[in-house]
């Protein structure tokens, strides 16, 4: 996941933003008590994330894949004041924890949690989104593209993590790895529709901005 020195990366993090003191709470808790604490956003994308949402000041954020919600909170920073966002996981064991950090922060009653699968409550939810951040199961992340496109405002924007996928999107794709493949097709998914355009960024593990035309 790491593409750059460490050395760099701490000069990238000391010249950027500032992590938000309730989220470096969450990052230490995620890392002490969470499985695969590197599914965190972590400080320097959480602050791409968070200057992304500011410069949309959206009114509907849709995010696929809550984790521990340390990205839910980067996007909910820049919502409108009456805005909402909506975030989707499939762990039930981490919803306390998530509506915890919620609740800590000044946007608890504009985040609203779903529980289940993401193509089955997505469907559901009856308002157009400003930004989707697409941050779940590899497999799906073409499936989760199909779903949302239309229920993405003219000038919304997507955003997907784990591009780049440790950069086995550049090694000979073992038969087995299904994850890889479907990185692999999404991303050429993303760079050959016509109804968006896209930018992808060597940022931790590969973040995708698309705009949608």
């Amino acid at each position: 996941m790491h593409f750059i020195s460490d050395q760099l990366e701490k000069y990238i993090e000391n010249h950027s933003e500032d992590e938000p003191e309730l989220l470096q709470q969450l990052s230490r808790e995620t890392h002490q008590k969470i499985l695969q604490p590197r599914m965190l956003s972590g400080h320097y994308q959480g602050r791409v994330l968070s200057m992304v949402s500011k410069l949309k000041n959206p009114k509907h954020i849709l995010e696929i894949g809550t984790y521990t919600g340390y990205s839910a909170l980067c996007l909910a920073e820049g919502l409108q004041k009456d805005g909402e966002l909506h975030t989707i996981d499939i762990n039930e064991e981490l919803v306390d924890f998530q509506r915890r950090y919620f609740d800590a922060s000044n946007f608890g009653n504009q985040i609203h949690q779903h529980l289940g699968n993401a193509l089955d409550i997505v469907p559901k939810l009856k308002m157009n989104f400003d930004i989707v951040f697409i941050d779940a199961d590899k497999e799906n992340y073409s499936n989760y593209f199909h779903l949302i496109i239309d229920k993405l405002n003219p000038g919304g924007i997507i955003l997907s993590d784990n591009v780049l996928w440790s950069g086995k999107v550049l090694e000979p794709l073992k038969k087995d790895d299904i994850s890889t493949k479907a990185i692999m097709a999404y991303n050429n998914l993303l760079k050959d529709d016509d109804r968006i355009e896209t930018v992808l960024l060597p940022i931790r593990d590969g973040l995708t901005i698309s705009r949608k035309k």
